[in-house]
């Protein structure tokens, strides 16, 4: 491992952390809450002098990295850096323990929206402010993560080269520096845009901040208890539909919204995926839910977010199935994703046919595209769906020593895997995090991670680790 390298990228990644504490430290100032401003600045002081540490180690290293180092830097920020958010939540006034606070700040940074915070209304707004500002940095970093794995054509293992072949300026080594501040330009452009729109809707200021944040990242955490203390108008839930769908398709749809032949070319996955939101939307269209409040429902599902209007009932595992579908390849969603689902239900009807049909031609391409389905596609997709399932057996079986109950350990685990939040519509609200045991909290904190990167991830890392190429 070339640990002078990831030390020089560890170091980059601690310093917008210490821009958020500094702006929570201006926020805390200027509205005169100064109940956690230490914290603040504890944060603002420990990240500065572990990033400006980490990055002077690393200054006269190569800078290259290989992809499985790049797989182990990913896990690295998201320790590290849920460590350092994790500081305001130790140091504030609500007591809250290490662990509940590590459980806290990776639940953002992953967008799960799990949280030991059972009445949000009592939390210092700086806390929530921080909580929202966790899954903001969160989704920002995955992009970036997916950047990185994106432009390794070797080892692509998320076959985004599937659905997106890109040009130079996109997918190069070279250019990649040039792509992050693209995505971050983007990125901070659309979440200002939904802040407008929120804030142009009637919702106050300080709520239409969060939920933009929230939205973006296709996370879970709210400032209030419920998303119906928010939402309330037709307007509002328009704003809300297309912010997650912003989440849910691939995110360099940004980049090609106004070039119509890279469009059609290069967003098949996207238009697949609308369409199968349409159907699903109709499949529970007669239900007693009906209007923005399904649609919401069914788009929240897919983009992995689980905020809802509307309790689900009998339709609970309806929704909890479509999680598992996820987005698009390139997006902040987690899942298996629809385009493995396709892979392997592409495969399956090929090899039927064959069967019935020896001598017939059998057209192996993906989503009506001219990119051809691999061998290689084939094993990654088996892999992360069999992988998938595998870690849902894991969780659950540690989940069940909790004494929750099967059927609330088997949704909590497929909710952890697909970073997911536990809402009305899962009929999960219920279920306090900070009253598990420490083993359950640990298992959720690791396969939140793995719900991110994917367990394949990890097992190519160990790979790397305990055996030589």
């Amino acid at each position: 491992m070339n640990f002078k390298s990831i030390s020089y990228y560890l170091g980059l990644f601690c310093f917008p952390i210490s821009f958020l504490a500094f702006i929570n430290i201006l926020y805390s100032s200027y509205f005169d809450y100064f109940l956690s401003i230490d914290s603040y600045f504890t944060t603002l002081l420990i990240s500065l002098l572990f990033g400006i540490g980490f990055f002077y180690y690393g200054k006269n290293s190569e800078k290259k990295i290989n992809f499985i180092e790049q797989l182990f830097l990913i896990i690295a920020v998201y320790l590290f850096t849920a460590s350092l958010i994790s500081i305001p939540f130790y140091l504030s006034n609500i007591q809250s323990t290490f662990l509940n606070s590590f459980f806290e700040s990776i639940s953002g940074l992953t967008g799960t929206g799990f949280s030991t915070f059972k009445n949000i209304k009592y939390l210092d707004p700086t806390l929530i402010l921080w909580r929202s500002s966790s899954q903001w940095i969160g989704s920002l970093y995955f992009l970036f993560f997916l950047i990185v794995i994106f432009s390794n054509k070797k080892f692509n293992f998320k076959m985004v080269s599937l659905t997106y072949s890109g040009d130079s300026s996109y997918s190069s080594q070279e250019n990649i520096k040039s792509n992050i501040l693209k995505i971050f330009i983007y990125y901070c452009t659309l979440s200002l845009g939904i802040f407008l729109l929120f804030n142009i809707s009637g919702l106050r200021l300080f709520n239409s901040l969060n939920i933009s944040m929230t939205l973006i990242s296709g996370g879970g955490f709210l400032p209030t208890n419920s998303l119906t203390n928010i939402i309330t108008t037709n307007f509002q839930k328009v704003i809300f539909i297309c912010s997650l769908l912003i989440a849910m398709l691939n995110f360099y749809i940004i980049f090609n919204i106004f070039d119509k032949k890279t469009l059609k070319r290069e967003h098949n996955e996207d238009l697949y995926l609308l369409a199968l939101s349409t159907i699903l939307i109709a499949l529970v269209y007669f239900n007693k839910n009906s209007g923005f409040d399904l649609i919401i429902s069914v788009i929240s599902s897919l983009s992995n977010s689980g905020l809802t209007l509307i309790k689900s009932d009998n339709l609970s595992l309806y929704f909890l199935f479509i999680t598992i579908f996820g987005g698009s390849l390139i997006s902040n969603t987690s899942g298996i994703k629809l385009a493995r689902f396709y892979i392997l239900l592409k495969i399956t009807y090929s090899e039927i046919l064959k069967l019935i049909s020896p001598n017939s031609i059998i057209n192996k391409t993906i989503f009506s595209s001219e990119r051809k389905i691999t061998d290689d596609n084939i094993k990654i997709s088996f892999l992360v769906f069999i992988s998938f399932f595998l870690s849902l057996f894991i969780l659950s079986s540690f989940l069940i020593l909790d004494n929750i109950g099967f059927e609330k350990s088997f949704k909590l685990s497929i909710l952890t895997l697909t970073n997911t939040v536990n809402s009305e519509l899962f009929n999960m609200e219920n279920l306090n995090f900070a009253n598990l045991l420490t083993t359950s909290k640990i298992s959720l904190i690791i396969f939140m991670i793995i719900g991110k990167i994917e367990l394949i991830s990890i097992f190519l890392i160990f790979k790397k680790m305990l055996f030589k190429d």
